[in-house]
């Protein structure tokens, strides 16, 4: 079903839809203070394996292609709806803002979606540091040159722009660092962005981390025919719902009126280094069920 929004009525309906929602997770990656020296750093496992495999680099690459394919296709076919949850959707009832004639978007978070952060990553490495918010603001400001193109980025870009498509990044970097965030994706090679016409930050709506009222002040201009991110949250924020363990999350992912979303206007890049999908216990993440002794032991 599509619902359009008329605009005075969008501050209200984020404010309301986001309120009872979580902040995601900080687009960063929490580093674990276990490292003391230069000299004894080392990369974690799942830094080895997203920054530096080659593995990671084909899943990249694959999946920009099946993004870049799919916009494409929806281009030519200039779709009713966008792929914008409406406000008050569910997964039983999902219902999508309407397209209208406005021109066509694809929007994209920008941290692990179109640039790795391996500038600050290998410095809270280095560093032994644990997370901190004031170091990553300075990466914000200053860390233009040092954060680099996803694998499948660059190329994939190039062809959603040449299908006459607005690329627009929905980031929870700061809007108080615009001008560094801006000059961060200049500098990967990702094009120049405009804050609040193809750059949103957060502070530039109500709602905090949450996503959903910018996804609705993009919807005032733009149908938005793909929504790319690595966290849940940046397709929906009802993917955020803090009540939700990761079963829980898992089953509403795979419910019918959303499961059909995947690889088709919705899409997800892999990162195994932070945020609400680095969860769970022994005993969800392996079900009692799932229970097996080895029969041998030495």
């Amino acid at each position: 079903m599509k619902i359009a929004l008329p605009l005075l009525s969008l501050a209200v309906l984020a404010a309301c839809q986001t309120a009872s929602l979580p902040a995601p997770q900080p687009e960063t990656v929490a580093m674990a203070p276990d490292q003391t020296s230069t000299a004894e750093a080392s990369p974690s496992p799942g830094e080895q394996w997203l920054l530096g495999s080659a593995e990671a680099r084909i899943i990249m690459v694959q999946t920009w292609n099946e993004i870049a394919g799919y916009v494409e296709a929806q281009a030519a076919a200039r779709p009713e709806n966008s792929v914008i949850l409406a406000p008050g959707a569910t997964a039983e009832a999902p219902e999508y803002l309407a397209c209208g004639d406005r021109p066509l978007a694809a929007v994209f978070d920008a941290d692990e979606t179109l640039i790795w952060n391996t500038g600050s990553t290998g410095a809270f490495r280095r560093e032994g540091m644990a997370f901190d918010p004031a170091i990553w603001s300075d990466w914000e400001r200053t860390g233009a040159g040092k954060a680099v193109a996803i694998p499948g980025a660059l190329d994939g870009l190039a062809r959603i722009r040449a299908a006459g498509v607005e690329v627009i990044v929905n980031t929870n970097r700061e809007a108080v660092n615009a001008e560094g965030n801006t000059e961060t994706l200049r500098a990967a090679g990702l094009g120049d962005f405009v804050h609040g016409s193809t750059l949103f930050l957060k502070g530039d709506t109500p709602g905090g981390s949450a996503k959903d009222g910018r996804r609705y002040a993009i919807s005032e201009n733009y149908c938005v025919i793909a929504l790319v991110g690595d966290q849940l949250g940046d397709i929906a924020d009802i993917f955020n719902d803090k009540s939700l363990r990761p079963a829980g999350r898992l089953e509403l992912s795979q419910a019918p009126g959303f499961d059909a979303k995947w690889g088709k206007g919705w899409f997800l890049l892999p990162n195994p280094l932070y945020g609400p999908s680095i969860d769970g216990t022994m005993d969800e993440i392996f079900p009692p069920e799932t229970y097996w002794t080895p029969t041998q032991k030495e």
